[in-house]
């Protein structure tokens, strides 16, 4: 760790060791336990592969026996059919590859060969977000959260879903992607850090971790994931990170591949920090719990890494995270068809295939499901400000988007989808 952090990492993990009783004790017992679970479920993801993933259709989101959700809860991802019609999706992709010949100076990478695009108010982008099935699809998502109180909570509704603008991509058969490794969203070292996102791993950190819900409400709604206002660092509570595809895409075709175990993974990674290995990782013997032991002296968070003056992470690879044996456990999603949505938990671990070996262009939309909360509230004022001033969201950097064909408010496809933006609904 870079030097100017190592005595701050090195308060956080002290201030957490005195924050729980007997935490050494109880961290590494449950350590070994988490180890052990990890070598079973890595045996079971060989052998079952993308047929692991759930999906369902979308007019049967309302009827889905209690064992299926608890499924989709278990896995953390869920591919969901249907939801737009195919020849829709597909005219949407159409719609953007006029819209980025129209408009050749528009951000994007790689350099050279764009395909992953710095733009936000297109049509299609405002009107898929603004579709009445992707706004019933992100309610049922939000609705997968649970609070252990009583009382209401205050600003908080799950069937009501915000919009977050986010980008798109279509990727060209045959090129190498290695943009997006192994890694989870929506907050780095905060998950440590912050007080309040902190309280979400707390049946984690007391070591009692097959009670930890990644469900929970409590924590995720005051939750801090952007501490040091990092750009492209989401400062939102996005119940499911997701996208919508607009043309065929299976495996080995450029896909998103996940770690489909939130509970497993949340587990190992938070407690990954306080253990540091006693062999090199390169070693046979580097799984072997005997090999590892407690330590809070050295100010190292695995995969969290310096960038933009924040921290972006967590990474974990085979080097920092051996456990999770990601060439085993990284799993793609099945094929989907344009106008399927494919939606992962917030703490997944997930990337992009690095190898595109299909015949047409992989192009998805990023629409994550967000529910209404206090915090998600201000951030869509503040972004409807950004769309309606014809400039990027507020996470992201600033670049005009003032291009031929953006999107007006006379696209948006119903009047969920505008007050969603938080925009108003004419009469």
């Amino acid at each position: 760790m870079a030097a100017p952090y190592t005595e701050h990492f090195l308060d956080i993990k002290r201030q957490i060791a005195e924050s729980y009783p007997d935490f050494q004790a109880r961290a590494t017992q449950a350590w070994a336990d988490i180890i052990s679970e990890l070598v079973k479920v890595a045996e079971t993801l060989s052998a079952e592969g993308s047929e692991y993933i759930p999906q369902v259709k979308f007019a049967e989101l309302s009827s889905l026996p209690s064992e299926k959700v608890e499924e989709i809860r278990r896995i953390g991802t869920v591919v969901i059919k249907d939801v737009v019609d195919d020849a829709e999706a597909r005219a949407w992709q159409d719609s953007l590859k006029d819209f980025v010949k129209a408009n050749p100076t528009v951000r994007g990478f790689p350099e050279g060969d764009k395909q992953f695009f710095e733009l936000y108010w297109t049509k299609p982008q405002v009107q898929a977000r603004s579709h009445p099935n992707l706004l019933a699809a992100s309610a049922w998502l939000n609705n997968l959260y649970r609070d252990s109180g009583n009382e209401p909570l205050d600003g908080v509704d799950l069937s009501t879903p915000l919009t977050y603008a986010d980008r798109f991509r279509i990727r060209h058969p045959g090129v190498q992607w290695d943009a997006h490794p192994p890694h989870i969203d929506g907050g780095a070292i905060e998950r440590w850090e912050d007080s309040a996102f902190r309280t979400c791993f707390e049946d984690v950190l007391s070591g009692e971790w097959r009670k930890h819900d990644p469900y929970a409400l409590s924590g995720r709604l005051n939750a801090r994931s952007s501490l040091y206002r990092r750009p492209n660092q989401a400062t939102v509570f996005r119940t499911f990170q997701g996208w919508l595809a607009m043309s065929e895409t299976e495996p080995h075709q450029g896909t998103l591949k996940v770690f489909p175990d939130v509970v497993l993974s949340n587990a190992y990674i938070i407690l990954r920090p306080f253990f540091h290995p006693l062999v090199s990782v390169d070693s046979k013997d580097i799984l072997d719990v005997k090999n590892w032991e407690y330590n809070i002296t050295y100010a190292d968070f695995p995969g969290i890494i310096p960038r933009d003056g924040g921290f972006t992470g967590p990474r974990p690879t085979p080097g920092t995270h051996p456990h999770l044996m990601l060439d085993k456990t990284m799993t793609s999603v099945p094929k989907v068809m344009p106008g399927d949505a494919v939606f992962w938990h917030c703490d997944v671990v997930h990337s992009v295939e690095p190898e595109h070996t299909g015949q047409e262009d992989s192009a998805v939309m990023y629409i994550p499901a967000m529910p209404t909360t206090p915090m998600n509230k201000a951030y869509v004022e503040k972004q409807k400000e950004s769309f309606v001033q014809g400039v990027s969201p507020p996470d992201f950097p600033k670049s005009s988007q003032d291009f031929i064909g953006i999107a007006k408010s006379a696209d948006f496809l119903s009047p969920i989808g505008l007050r969603a933006m938080g925009l108003p609904v004419s009469v």
